[in-house]
């Protein structure tokens, strides 16, 4: 698939989520992404994998571990040891033909390999790199690393994240990883198209935790202009009501529902066969319903609760109240609307076989959109860069893999 970064190369060193996210959306933009990693068992699990080996195919877990492929989608892969001299300088081989550069390793770890933006630009003056530390490369916690809970928990979004009477809860999903590889891909984009008109390159440094304060917006500006702190609310609004999920027919069957205006409050109340709440002096205005959000809670749950979820949002949409059916994962893979537009696209993997793949948001006209392709096995790559990019003989490629310096299996430990 061509796209807007077609004859751009990444080269991704990157651990965890964040990092390969950012390298994924590069990939699916059009992008030559190459994936390196160390060639021990760190960077995927090497004993548990995901469904059985499709027929005819080796029995290796390590490339059928699902989440891994999905994050490395469109990628090359390729073991390199960056900790040996000759490891280091093979690397630096494939700077001098790249473009961008993400790294997500802890603070020290580039500088420590002798790999930071000041040697990369060595061997390429216009080279962009993009680091993503936790905490940023300056103050206090700048050494520190973490994996999203932590940032999750010092963004301030877990103190926000669960009900009023009960302790501080995780996301359910990390929203720092997501948050900082989108940021990640987008930052790479304008730096490249910076450096296409100016022909600078530049070193850019993404703190995972400064990309997350943004989803915590209201609430910070709410603490620094007028004193107060949010607390959890759980599935109500600050001052909107109703505004919550509410149980229907069969099992953990749910519906959410929003009333923003009177207007909406009114339609409401005809949905659920309750036109007479409409007249009712105390829940005449937003303030009034959100005072008596219980009482107006129990009254929607009496209705929900006699239909399907599905029913209950067609009811409530048709009658003009923004509603929603809460979709588990099954239902999201059967939903007809995403099956229409090919939300779940799937790609053949050569030892998994058929797998889905979660698509970028956008869509272009032109067409160059949708998955990149399916997620690299091990050392897939390793070919493409010693004997396409790097140009080696077959001789020397043969030498470099039989030094250990790159490995087509990841070693224990």
């Amino acid at each position: 698939m061509t796209g807007p970064l077609t004859d751009i190369r990444i080269l991704e060193l990157t651990t965890a989520v964040a990092g390969p996210v950012a390298g994924a959306v590069l990939a699916d933009m059009g992008a030559d992404v190459v994936k390196i990693e160390q060639p021990s068992a760190r960077g995927r699990a090497t004993s548990i994998g995901g469904p059985p080996p499709r027929e005819g195919a080796p029995d290796r877990p390590y490339n059928r571990v699902p989440f891994y492929n999905e994050l490395h989608r469109g990628k090359r892969h390729v073991a390199i040891d960056l900790a040996r001299t000759e490891g280091r300088e093979l690397y630096l081989e494939l700077v001098a033909d790249a473009d961008v550069v993400v790294e997500n390793f802890s603070p020290r770890v580039m500088g420590n390999l002798k790999i930071d933006y000041p040697d990369l630009k060595l061997v390429k003056p216009d080279i962009i790199l993009i680091s993503m530390p936790a905490f940023g490369k300056t103050g206090p916690y700048a050494d520190r690393g973490s994996y999203g809970p932590g940032i999750d928990a010092m963004s301030g979004l877990s103190h926000l994240t669960g009900y009023v009477d009960r302790p501080p809860g995780k996301p359910a999903n990390f929203y720092c990883d997501q948050n900082a590889g989108l940021t990640a891909a987008f930052a790479a984009m304008a730096a490249v198209r910076h450096r296409n008109r100016t022909g600078e390159g530049q070193y850019i440094e993404l703190s995972m935790l400064e990309g997350e304060l943004q989803v915590l917006a209201p609430a910070l500006i709410d603490a620094a202009m007028n004193g107060r702190e949010q607390m959890r609310l759980g599935n109500r609004h600050a001052w909107l009501a109703p505004h919550g999920i509410y149980r229907c027919t069969g099992d953990d069957a749910w519906v959410a529902l929003v009333v923003e205006n009177d207007e909406q409050w009114a339609h409401l109340c005809t949905a659920i066969e309750r036109p007479e709440l409409a007249n009712d002096a105390r829940l005449a205005t937003t303030e009034g319903r959100h005072e008596h959000q219980d009482e107006i809670d129990a009254l929607i749950e009496q209705w929900t609760s006699q239909r399907d979820h599905h029913e209950a949002q067609q009811l409530l949409q048709a009658a003009g109240v923004p509603a929603g059916a809460v979709l588990d994962v099954a239902e999201v893979h059967g939903d007809a609307h995403l099956q229409h537009r090919g939300s779940l696209e799937f790609r053949e993997h050569p030892e998994m076989g058929r797998f889905p793949h979660t698509r970028t948001a956008w869509r272009s006209r032109r067409g160059n959109h949708g998955v990149s392709g399916p997620g690299p096995t091990y050392g897939d790559g390793t070919d493409h860069v010693l004997r396409t990019l790097l140009g080696y003989s077959e001789a020397k490629a043969a030498e470099v893999e039989s030094a250990g310096i790159v490995n087509r299996n990841p070693l224990p430990g």
